[in-house]
C-alpha cells in the first residue's frame, strides 16, 4: 500500500489525491471553510471554526507535534476538502478531529470517510487513545458519518472556543 500521506484516492474518472496540507493551500482552504460554513449558516459571529483567528494560516497551526492536516485535491490540484487533528489541552491521550470540510461537489463520494480515517490512523500512530470532536446538528451528513465511525456523545473537553458546536463526541482508537 502507498504511503498514506500521498495516497491516491481511486474514483472512476477522477485523479483525486490525499496529501498533507502545505502553505500554498492556506488561502484555498480558508475560502473553502468560509463557503461551506456559509452554506450551513455557520457564521463567524458565533462560536464556529470559521471564526478562528488563525483560519488564513492553518498550515502553521497544524505544523506542530501531535497535530496534522490532510487535504483532498483533484487532478488539476484544486482543493476539494480537508480534515485535521490536534491535541486536546489537559488531555494528553486525546486528540480532536478538527476542521473537516468538503466542497459540495466532493460530498457523497466517500471522501469524508477517507479523510476521517486518515486522521484516526495518524492519531493512533501518534499514540493517542481517544479522538474527540465538536460539531453541530445542522451538519447532518457529517454527524451521520461520525456515528458510523463509532463516535458517541461525551462531555465537553476543554475550551476550544467553539461554544456553538453543541454536540461533543468521542471514540476510542484501540
Amino acid at each position: 500500500m502507498d504511503n498514506p500521506l500521498s495516497l491516491l484516492v481511486s474514483r472512476p474518472g477522477q485523479g483525486l489525491r490525499l496529501r498533507p496540507l502545505a502553505r500554498r493551500d492556506d488561502a484555498a482552504l480558508a475560502a473553502l471553510i468560509r463557503v461551506v460554513s456559509a452554506e450551513y449558516g455557520l457564521t463567524a459571529d458565533r462560536g464556529f471554526s470559521v471564526a478562528d483567528p488563525q483560519l488564513d494560516r492553518l498550515s502553521e497551526v497544524y505544523d506542530k507535534p501531535g497535530a496534522g492536516y490532510w487535504v483532498v485535491t483533484d487532478e488539476a490540484g484544486q482543493l476539494l476538502g480537508g480534515a485535521g487533528l490536534g491535541p486536546v489541552a489537559g488531555h494528553p491521550r486525546v486528540c480532536e478531529l478538527q476542521k473537516m470540510y468538503l466542497a459540495a461537489p466532493a460530498r457523497g463520494l466517500g471522501l469524508g470517510r477517507q479523510l476521517a480515517q486518515q486522521v484516526l490512523d495518524q492519531a493512533r500512530r501518534l499514540g493517542y487513545r481517544y479522538c474527540y470532536l465538536e460539531t453541530t446538528a445542522c451538519l447532518e451528513e457529517a454527524l451521520a458519518l461520525y456515528r458510523r465511525l463509532g463516535f458517541t456523545p461525551c462531555e465537553r473537553l476543554g475550551d476550544t472556543g467553539h461554544h456553538d458546536c453543541e454536540l461533543t463526541l468521542m471514540r476510542p482508537l484501540g
